[in-house]
């Protein structure tokens, strides 16, 4: 571990393993780590995993099989900022599949309960545009949609 960098700890009751491998298996620049396991002195079964060390696109994360005392909530998210509709679209499949949730304005949930921000570069640009008009537009366009529609986006944004 680098000593000035830090890590988000995700916290899973059984799944760490798994929420690793599947993360790792949706973002291109992606590694698994270290994984450790309980030894004879506990306080789980030996052999099971206690944490899971692994990396997007630079970002650390550790695994944490901690048990079902806490779960997530969106009070926390990850933005994924996509380049255009095709990452959009990449990301907003992977993350629902298998028991993920759509939600609104670009907003989805995994299959553990992470929430994840999925949002097309430009949407930032359009929504903060000084011109009070093309930003409202793009606004009003992004709240009514699930998965963001970049094109729609751009209409609206033109006044299209």
């Amino acid at each position: 571990m680098v000593a000035d960098g830090f890590t988000t700890c995700l916290w899973f009751d059984g799944q760490a393993e798994a929420a690793a491998n599947y993360y790792t298996s949706i973002f291109k620049n992606s590694k698994l780590g270290r994984v450790v396991r309980y030894t004879e002195a506990g306080p789980g079964p030996a052999g099971t995993v206690v944490t899971v060390d692994f990396e997007i696109n630079g970002q650390r994360f550790v695994a944490l099989n901690g048990g079902p005392e806490f779960t997530f909530s969106e009070a926390v998210s990850f933005q994924i900022h996509c380049a255009d509709q095709g990452e959009v679209d990449h990301y907003w499949s992977k993350l629902t599949e298998g028991g993920g949730e759509e939600s609104v304005c670009g907003w989805v949930k995994d299959r553990y309960g992470v929430s994840w921000q999925v949002i097309p570069d430009v949407l930032d640009d359009m929504i903060s545009d000084p011109d009070q008009e093309k930003a409202k537009r793009a606004m009003e366009a992004m709240l009514k949609m699930g998965k963001l529609d970049v094109a729609a986006l751009q209409k609206a944004y033109a006044g299209e």
